[in-house]
């Protein structure tokens, strides 16, 4: 009865342990599965890690080669480069860096050193080093609070442009002695003409006054074209003559007036009323700008036929006094008003082909310029503009 009694509690503590097993089975199932899976985990960890390596091995391959190109660039670079840290000290240089500064300059202090060695030329970064003219431009590195310094050696840019500008004057002086040449053979040879006819025993005293009268005014004619080529050549030099605006049309219109009438042109006197232009004064040489008016007045009157109008006008705008020649004759072709101011220039036959240049020139001596504008059919506008006192000024 006792053994009996005792079965039912060993089957309880077998349900127990049977229990017991299969839950450290599921345990030991799940611990199994988890296992692999952080075994996947960490494989699959590995390879991208092994991937990330690569990545970053051939990032620094790459830099490295990078590296290698650039000092390569920099040592070939014609170009000098010059890095100065935050402390203003050189810390790197290329070596044509050194060829230009003939010498090696890092860990010298630049502020000093370009105090002490390089001489500003004028020119917008350009500097002189013994012989050498260097630009150098400057860029900020935020990160360091230094700068890198790209210095160009230009010695070479600065002959050849001096040599170009050597030659374009010699080609220049070739072109003004043949014309000059040119313009002086016909005169001369006419006046070698009427001369030789003078010496004829049997010569009329009618015929030999005539002769000479001819001879005469072929030798002004060289006179005057001497003059005009000295005047070209030397230039006009800025005066100290206080010049009514109103004065200088008056005593242009009044020089060539019998001009005018002579070929029957009518000259018309405009411009604004007294009130504007009276006390407008221009300050320079009163002989020069007369002389260059005159030259516009003729060249206008050349350009009209008998019952022409030329008219002389002036205004004020802005501090300049704008003078302007107008005449109504046949226009002139552009490519012809492109070419009007050039030395010897003239599409007449017994033009100089300098007033215009001369004109042109004292304007500029003067602080202004000349504008032209023509239409074909309906005649041609010079303007001379020129800088004026302002109103009211006291005189001299």
């Amino acid at each position: 009865m006792s053994e009996v009694a005792q079965m039912p509690g060993s089957e309880s503590k077998a349900q127990e342990l049977q229990r017991a097993f299969d839950v450290f089975n599921q345990v030991s199932l799940t611990l199994t599965q988890s296992y692999r899976e952080l075994q996947g985990r960490v494989e699959s960890l590995t390879a991208e890690l092994a991937i990330a390596n690569g990545e970053l091995r051939r990032q620094y391959e790459e830099k490295q080669a990078l590296s290698e190109r650039l000092s390569l660039l920099l040592e070939a670079l014609p170009a000098g480069v010059v890095v100065v840290d935050g402390a203003a000290a050189v810390s790197e240089a290329n070596p044509a860096a050194g060829r230009m500064f003939e010498q090696s300059i890092v860990g010298e202090n630049w502020p000093a050193f370009a105090r002490t060695r390089l001489v500003a030329t004028g020119a917008p970064d350009e500097w002189r080093f013994d012989a050498r003219r260097l630009t150098i431009a400057e860029s900020t590195l935020d990160s360091t609070g230094g700068k890198i310094l790209l210095i160009h050696d230009v010695t070479a840019a600065h002959e050849l442009k001096a040599e170009l500008e050597r030659n374009q004057r010699l080609a220049a002086m070739g072109e003004m002695a043949a014309s000059l040449a040119h313009q002086l053979r016909t005169p001369l040879a006419a006046a070698l003409l009427y001369s030789a006819n003078l010496a004829q025993p049997d010569l009329a005293d009618a015929a030999r006054i005539r002769f000479a009268g001819k001879a005469s005014a072929q030798l002004r004619r060289l006179e005057r074209l001497i003059q005009e080529v000295l005047l070209f050549a030397r230039g006009e030099s800025l005066g100290r003559d206080r010049l009514p605006v109103t004065q200088l049309l008056g005593e242009a219109a009044q020089t060539v007036e019998p001009l005018f009438a002579e070929k029957q042109v009518a000259l018309r006197i405009g411009g604004e009323p007294s009130g504007g232009l009276a006390g407008a004064m221009i300050n320079g040489s009163r002989k020069a700008l007369v002389g260059a008016l005159l030259n516009l007045l003729e060249n206008a009157l050349q350009a009209c036929a008998k019952g022409g109008q030329v008219r002389l006008e002036a205004t004020l705008a802005d501090g300049q006094v704008c003078i302007g020649v107008r005449d109504n004759g046949a226009g002139i072709p552009p490519e012809i008003c492109q070419r009007v101011f050039e030395p010897f220039f003239t599409t007449r036959g017994h033009g100089t082909g300098l007033g215009l240049a001369i004109a042109l020139g004292v304007a500029r001596a003067h602080g202004g310029r000349i504008d032209v504008s023509s239409v074909l059919g309906e005649g041609s506008l010079f303007v001379i503009v020129l800088p004026v006192e302002p109103l009211g000024g006291q005189d001299d």
